[in-house]
């Protein structure tokens, strides 16, 4: 409209005698001028399918490959485990072990996916709008904010792990055994925590263009690395030495380390539409404060599960008599029901980019469709799971070495606690939903709702009632009673979002 105004200036000129040779100038400029713009949206709708392709099968597309991606990482995480259960000494004490450090690991985790949750949100709102120099920033001040983040988890691993993992310690409920095993082991991952806070970057940035296929491939690569190296490092074959826990450690770091370097090599070589220039990496604080406008709402929502985590490692470990056993099978939970749960945060990294790049296009359309089949796509495979989990909680259990009472205890576990995968995962969709239209706060809401207001208060509560080792069922109910109280929440949050944010858009 802009160029067909301009056109009809020209031709008023003209009539009123302008000086031809002028006239015939701007005349063509002005021709050239709509040529190159509607090139631009030619190029824009061909190169990107994240504006053209239809929602449903974009959806797919998009979230199939991250959801492999995430449940593979559930899967080797649960291969770890079993291979320190099985151990020749001190294999459930070594599981223990992990279960403490759990919570510092989920906090790696949380500050690089939520570094990495505002990177896509703000980079594929740019793409969309076509801004290339701000995409191009947002991604050079997502790397300079890697680097800050790994020397800060590179101090903590030095100076702070043994503080926090004897503050674990119950009152003397948790053994010596298990406390050294855990500092042995976080104090590995956090002071060679390059690979996983860079993998979550440039991840992201392959997600933000709809690039995921190659995350998945990087997450893949990295996750066989792992596998292999596990009992090489963990039992001392082929000439290692029998590292224990410490191996497993070892094992982590170098499979995200070889999903890092990959993830790298396919941004440089893939994302054309963004500029690797070093010197968009020069801090911006107007594009960090933006970054984090949409993303630190995502680092605390993963960081209230290390909260959570860590409050119930205090709670069920004061459990009379079976703490340290509790303790156990809450870890091995925690790594059993991320098979199922990554699942719906693999298809939440889909919703964001999907809705956030269609809201920068003002397509009020796609912004519903993608809000409706990322909601339907996460209910069927969280009802999918739900059975899953019901049907093989007995053998996905006996992949570990346990005494009687703990199996016996994380059979029980599992098949409660599954009940709420639905819930669950509904919740984690909106908080997808709610970063892509920049409702930081309602996300923010929803983690606080089903990770710590709604769950630690209750568990306690339900704690104290337990006399034996008969009645410590009751405790996992917790989980069932806060995701279905916070989804009610997100329901009413979802209804006043969208008539801010969505009703306002173009038809």
């Amino acid at each position: 409209p802009r160029v067909r105004r301009q056109r009809q200036m020209c031709i008023r000129d003209r009539a009123k005698g302008v000086n031809p040779v002028l006239w015939l100038h701007a005349f063509i400029l002005v021709k050239r001028r709509g040529e190159k713009m509607e090139n631009e949206i030619m190029a824009q709708k061909k190169g990107n399918k994240m504006g053209a392709e239809p929602v449903a099968k974009l959806m797919a597309t998009v979230g199939l490959p991250i959801v492999l991606s995430m449940m593979l990482q559930a899967v080797y995480n649960i291969v770890d485990s079993a291979f320190l259960s099985n151990m020749r000494e001190a294999g459930e004490q070594a599981l223990t072990a992990l279960g403490l450090a759990f919570p510092v690991q989920l906090l790696m985790v949380a500050v690089a996916i939520g570094t990495g949750v505002g990177t896509n949100a703000l980079l594929a709102k740019s793409l969309g709008q076509r801004n290339q120099k701000k995409a191009s920033e947002v991604a050079g001040n997502a790397v300079f904010l890697g680097i800050i983040i790994c020397i800060i988890f590179i101090l903590f691993g030095f100076a702070g792990v043994p503080v926090y993992v004897n503050s674990q310690s119950a009152g003397g409920a948790i053994s010596e055994t298990v406390l050294l095993m855990a500092i042995d082991y976080l104090q590995i991952c956090c002071c060679i925590s390059v690979g996983i806070i860079f993998f979550s970057v440039f991840e992201k940035m392959l997600q933000a263009t709809g690039r995921s296929l190659y995350s998945t491939i990087a997450q893949i690569t990295g996750a066989v690395v792992n596998i292999v190296l596990d009992p090489i490092l963990i039992y001392g074959w082929l000439g290692f030495p029998e590292m224990g826990v410490k191996g497993a450690a070892y094992a982590t770091v170098a499979g995200q380390i070889v999903s890092a370097i990959l993830v790298l090599v396919f941004h440089l070589k893939l994302n054309t539409e963004i500029d690797k220039n070093p010197k968009y990496m020069k801090p911006s604080w107007a594009i960090i404060r933006e970054i984090y406008a949409i993303g630190l709402p995502a680092i605390i929502s993963q960081a209230l599960l290390t909260v959570m985590t860590y409050g119930l490692n205090i709670i069920l470990g004061k459990i009379k008599g079976v703490g340290e056993n509790v303790v156990t099978v809450y870890g091995l939970y925690c790594k059993i029901q991320q098979l199922i749960i990554f699942a719906a945060v693999g298809l939440r990294d889909a919703i964001t980019p999907i809705v956030s790049f269609n809201q920068g296009m003002r397509n009020k359309k796609r912004v519903k469709e993608g809000i409706r089949y990322g909601l339907i796509y996460t209910a069927i495979l969280m009802a999918l799971g739900l059975i899953i989990i019901e049907v093989f909680a007995k053998p996905l259990t006996g992949f570990f070495s346990l005494s009687d009472m703990t199996y016996d205890f994380c059979v029980g576990c599992m098949r409660i606690v599954s009940l709420a995968f639905v819930f669950a995962g509904l919740n984690i969709a909106l908080q997808g939903i709610f970063q892509a239209l920049e409702c930081g706060i309602e996300s923010l809401v929803i983690s606080i709702g089903r990770q710590v207001l709604f769950i630690l208060p209750v568990a306690w509560i339900f704690v104290q009632f337990i006399d034996s080792a008969a009645n410590v069922s009751i405790v996992w109910w917790t989980f069932l009673i806060g995701e279905a109280i916070t989804l009610i929440c997100g329901i009413f949050m979802y209804i006043r979002v969208s008539e801010k944010k969505i009703s306002v858009l173009e038809d």
